[in-house]
């Protein structure tokens, strides 16, 4: 039961509305074209992972990340209202009832959201990638499992494992997109997600990155990036194949967007991080006008094909709902 302090659905939503208004500006302009159902659903879904990575970060919504002191305080919370809203009571927080909702609604099986957890849980400990399959996990953690969450919420099986495998590679895509435009805003807060390994080969020395005399090969390792995010924006593409018309254009859009800003952290090459790399609203409407296109022609546009066989896999071990 529903205590009378608590706001009902609708005041929920309204609140997860504003956060992603807030914090993406990007994922919010994508939201918009879907169904009224599936939007409110992914308004829910963004609220929760709002709250918990400005709690991580010490943030309000995505702006300001610092260096934490209390970090497993931090992350023992989140999991405490995660477990709360999992187990179908009411949290008091509007973020972690959104996630009660939705979690609900779409029989959303939990094993995403723990996985999602997992990922605070790599920062807590203060967690930086040796090998690039180190860099592939943590994607997986804070966006890939989001990316299957998201798919679920579009109304895909939970069981289609090939078509989450694409939602997984968009939100991958994503983070990486996000990686190379915030090295600098993450080297700030104490953090590095360049693998060791690539690092070691262009011979920077562990926490120099962002040096200047390293800056022509910062950029080089960060095109090597967005490369990689763009062969899973491709890989991405085809799963939406499966998806109803609006949630295809939906993601398509999203993936045009983010897409673009990882290439143009390319194309500003060791300028990138003068000045954070945004699209414009000129650019979000272009790709919401582009990817109607490609929504309505998408069988033709992504015929189906085997996944990469290069592509990082994600984890398919089963964990109990708990």
């Amino acid at each position: 039961m529903k205590p009378h302090s608590v706001p009902g659905r609708a005041a929920i939503v309204a609140t997860a509305g504003e956060s992603i208004a807030k914090g993406s500006k990007s994922f919010g302009a994508a939201s918009r074209l879907f169904d009224r159902t599936t939007r409110e659903r992914a308004w829910l879904l963004y609220a929760w992972c709002r709250a918990c990575d400005d709690l991580a970060d010490g943030q309000d919504h995505g702006h300001g990340m610092t260096a934490v002191a209390d970090a497993p305080a931090r992350l023992a919370q989140m999991r405490a209202l995660t477990a709360q809203a999992l187990r179908g009571e009411w949290v008091g927080d509007p973020a972690f009832d959104a996630l009660r909702i939705v979690v609900a609604e779409t029989n959303m099986p939990h094993r995403y959201v723990w996985d999602v957890i997992e990922g605070f849980a790599l920062d807590a400990d203060g967690w930086g990638p040796r090998h690039e399959s180190d860099l592939y996990r943590y994607c997986y953690h804070v966006a890939g499992a989001v990316g299957c969450m998201m798919a679920i919420v579009m109304g895909v099986d939970p069981q289609d494992e090939d078509t989450l495998d694409r939602a997984c590679d968009l939100g991958l895509a994503f983070q990486l997109a996000n990686i190379a435009r915030d090295v600098e805003e993450d080297d700030r807060a104490g953090r590095c997600y360049l693998p060791d390994e690539w690092l070691t080969e262009i011979d920077v020395p562990p926490g120099q990155h962002m040096k200047p005399p390293f800056r022509n090969r910062l950029s080089m390792l960060v095109r090597r990036m967005a490369e990689r995010a763009e062969e899973h924006e491709q890989s991405a593409r085809i799963g939406t194949r499966k998806l109803g018309f609006r949630s295809a254009w939906a993601v398509l859009a999203a993936a045009g967007i983010y897409g673009d800003i990882a290439r143009k952290v390319v194309a500003r090459g060791d300028h990138a991080w003068d000045h954070r790399v945004k699209t414009s609203a000129f650019e979000k409407i272009g790709w919401i006008g582009k990817s109607a296109w490609q929504a309505a022609a998408r069988r033709k546009l992504f015929p189906p094909e085997p996944r990469p066989s290069h592509l990082w896999d994600r984890p398919r071990r089963p964990a109990p709902d708990a």
